[in-house]
């Protein structure tokens, strides 16, 4: 009974989880936008890319933004919309800080 009990509770919160934490990307390949597209995107925004691959779905551009700083961000492949960005922010020295005042991303 215990384990029948622990299972069903599994079962109804683990979708709940998956759902909250959904930053995939669903589109179908022949909807793509080409890597060469991305890389434009990239361009326009000012990164040095130094790498690109497919994660969960959705492209995924690693490298630097224009002020030097480490950026991670995930792109739909099929409108280039970001779906999320993770920034390292680095002071002068190399040494990894916080934010700079006035910018949360």
């Amino acid at each position: 009974m215990r384990k029948a009990l622990t299972m069903l509770v599994l079962a109804l919160v683990l979708p709940a989880g998956a759902a909250l934490a959904d930053d995939d990307c669903r589109v179908p390949m022949a909807d793509w936008q080409p890597r060469e597209a991305v890389t434009a995107l990239a361009q326009e925004r000012g990164w040095t890319i130094s790498g690109i691959k497919i994660d969960d779905g959705c492209y995924e551009v690693r490298g630097t933004d224009a002020e030097g700083h480490q950026i991670r961000v995930k792109i739909d492949p099929g409108n280039l919309d970001l779906v999320e960005m993770r920034i390292r922010y680095r002071d002068r020295d190399g040494r990894r800080s916080g934010p700079p005042e006035g910018n949360h991303d």
